[in-house]
């Protein structure tokens, strides 16, 4: 390819003061002299020419395709219906299609659906990365394989950023049908014990007007309603325990209906304890009494109520009742009237000495069966027949003292059992052998009945924590009243903070701590989900995960602490998991518990159409009305209209790629100098003729 190019030998500005000059002295020239001053014009032309440095450039240019970009849609919304089967059907013809435009190269840009799961369509940001690498002028056009369901669509055509035609596909049909609930007040905390009201709505179309809707907790269907669609409702449940409260509200599903995943909203509510309400009972004033009160007076979520028994009914020693309580012992209203407002019971080195009455203690034996909470701190009074065993509450302790007590130093150890048990397991300096902390200097010798085993020991064996559970409650039984040494420092002292808060928490049912659990959550990286087993037993079977859809699938765990058990996995889907391992049962909700793409499913030709149509393009249904999948034809277009009935188009730029470049002076070389001796030659002979005629 030839042009004209010219590249100065000084700069323009100083050529164009040249011209105005050599303009000047050729007018001048004229009115002195005539049209003899024409050769001095084509001299001083010829000069200027010169300078200019007029040259010829041949280019070799090599055409270069431009770019057509299809975006496709990968979303959640995009798996719905026979939406999939369109895409891919869709996607493979415009790629065989655009084989037949040689001047047009496509480029498949495929948008997933977001990992958050909250993110919606973002099909705008795909295409803008994806042709980060492209001249504006060298794309073609661009098509959106979608469902219309798009978040991140700009305001208007400038704002799109491109100046090609936008061509839209809708995948879908104008006459889906759906149904889905609405969560319009989910309270995320609830109070243990306490009702909860969650309202919701259920929104359909194409539906009856009337839907049954079901609820359940942590997998328990607790209740079912029928409620008029369109229309808020509110449900109340009830807070069970602390810790995740997982809450399904599924609605029955329409028959054809586009999709059943959006049928079901998943609210985890967080359980949190009001207060938790301790009777600490000392048997009588002992070194170890202040750090019972002092550890429970340390939570701030715990409501203690504290009596020390300083002198038992039979001990008359003259001291004036006055001086020795400010509050009588209120057995009656803690043993009978208000005995269900306590979570937990310590007998702290507590003898039977007829201040409270047999009755009393079949009081506590209910209270233990209907769910409660005792913890006997054990001293030397427990080997005694004043013992608590030998009072109607030993159908409930774990162990019987035989009488005797051990009065010498000894490492408090973790049995077999403690090591796997959530209580005693990984206690700090547990580690070492022995133990790396304080030693212990009394233990009341007993025996643990059949079927329980100790978690800690003393000297010899013996059993120093053993717990078990009666009915719906538990029992500790903690035969030593010298875990004050360890809060005390003898020795270094020990972990007393640990065991003894774990200890109450574990009466006190804290999920966290029970022995056989299983339990899952999201580590924050994308939609992996960790699954941990905690169980007494050496082995554990292997947890099966079922997806809000997918089919089942089995998970090995691997062991790590003793007694806990663990794996990952990649969640393929968003929305409630439910995980099994024997009669187990957990949930866990990967990405938002209501995803974005499901709360609007429904394909859309308008969103889009105002956008596409402002370039020059056209947004159209790829299925037509018998739901067959039809593709329009593409045509390259370099005027005119760019969309038809059946046909979409695309402008090419006839760009090119320059692969060398050949330049040829006109104003320099010899010929060039010929021209303009000959101009002054010219000039030279003409004026001299003039001046002798003259």
């Amino acid at each position: 390819m030839l042009s004209l190019s010219f590249p100065p030998l000084i700069p323009w500005p100083v050529i164009a003061g040249f011209g105005v000059l050599v303009a000047i002295f050729v007018v001048l020239a004229f009115v002195a002299r005539g049209r003899t001053a024409i050769l001095r014009a084509l001299a001083l032309g010829l000069v200027l020419l010169a300078i200019a440095n007029p040259s010829l450039v041949r280019e070799d240019r090599e055409p270069v395709k431009d770019i057509a970009a299809i975006v496709v849609d990968r979303s959640g919304s995009q798996s719905l219906g026979d939406r999939p089967a369109m895409t891919d059907t869709v996607r493979a013809e415009l790629q065989r299609r655009f084989g037949s435009l040689s001047n047009i190269e496509p480029r498949f840009i495929d948008v997933p659906d977001a990992k958050d799961g909250d993110d919606g369509t973002k099909l705008f940001t795909a295409l803008s990365q994806g042709l980060a690498d492209v001249p504006p002028d060298r794309l073609a056009g661009v098509v959106m394989l979608t469902d219309g369901v798009v978040h991140d669509i700009p305001a208007n055509v400038a704002a799109l950023g491109i100046k090609a035609p936008l061509h839209v596909l809708v995948t879908g049909h104008p006459d889906e049908r759906d149904r889905q609930i609405k969560l319009i007040e989910a309270p995320r905390f609830g109070i243990v014990g306490r009702d909860l009201t969650i309202r919701a709505e259920v929104m359909e179309r194409g539906g009856t007007g009337n839907a049954t809707v079901t609820v359940r907790r942590d997998g328990e269907e607790i209740g079912r309603r029928t409620f008029p669609t369109g229309q808020p409702f509110s449900l109340t449940t009830k807070i069970e325990h602390g810790g995740p409260n997982v809450v399904e509200i599924e609605v029955e599903p329409l028959p054809g209906e586009l999709t059943t995943i959006n049928n079901r909203a998943v609210l985890p509510i967080e359980g949190i304890r009001e207060k938790l309400r301790v009777l600490l009972v000392s048997g009588e004033p002992h070194q170890g009494e202040r750090t019972w009160r002092n550890l429970l007076k340390s939570d701030a979520n715990v409501d203690l109520v504290h009596f020390t028994i300083l002198r038992p009914p039979e001990k008359q020693d003259g001291t004036p009742i006055s001086e020795l309580s400010l509050i009588a012992f209120p057995t009656r209203e803690l043993f009978v009237q208000k005995i269900k407002d306590f979570d937990l019971i310590i007998f702290d080195r507590y003898a039977n000495q007829s201040v409270l009455p047999s009755a009393y203690f079949d009081n506590i034996v209910r209270y233990v069966r209907d769910g409660g909470a005792l913890l006997i701190a054990a001293g030397p009074e427990f080997a005694s027949s004043s013992s608590l065993a030998r009072t109607r509450l030993s159908q409930i302790l774990p162990g019987e003292p035989n009488g005797r007590v051990v009065e010498q130093p000894y490492k408090a150890a973790l049995t077999g059992t403690g090591t796997r048990h959530p209580v005693t397991r990984a206690l700090p300096g547990s580690e070492a052998s022995p133990p790396a902390w304080g030693d212990w200097l009394r233990i009341v010798s007993a025996q643990t009945k059949p079927g329980i085993q100790p978690i800690l020991q003393g000297p010899n064996a013996l059993p120093l924590l053993a717990l078990s559970r009666e009915d719906k409650g538990r029992v500790a039984l903690l035969l030593s009243d010298h875990a004050w040494l360890w809060a005390r420092g003898y020795q270094e002292g020990g972990p007393y903070l640990d065991l003894l808060r774990r200890l109450g928490h574990w009466l006190m049912k804290e999920p966290a701590l029970e022995e056989e659990a299983l339990r899952a959550q999201t580590t924050g990286h994308g939609r992996e989900v960790r699954v941990e087993r905690q169980t007494m037993a050496e082995t554990t079977d292997p947890v099966t995960v079922k997806g809000p859809t997918g089919p089942e699938r089995t998970l090995t765990l691997t062991a790590g602490e003793p007694g806990l058990f663990s794996t990952t996995f990649e969640a393929t889907e968003l929305g409630l998991h439910t995980l099994r391992s024997g009669s187990l049962i957990a949930f866990v909700s990967v990405g938002p518990p209501n995803p974005r793409e499901l709360t609007d499913v429904f394909s859309d030709t308008e969103r889009l159409k105002a956008l596409a149509e402002g370039t020059g393009g056209s947004i159209r249904r790829v299925a037509d009305a018998g739901g067959t999948t039809v593709v329009p034809r593409l045509q390259a277009v370099r005027s005119g209209r760019l969309a038809g009935a059946d046909w979409i188009g695309f402008r090419p730029s006839d760009g090119a790629v320059i692969r060398g470049v050949e330049v040829y002076p006109l104003a320099l070389g010899l010929w060039a100098l010929v021209a303009l001796a000959g101009a002054v030659l010219a000039m030279w002979l003409v004026e001299g003729r003039r001046g002798r005629v003259a």
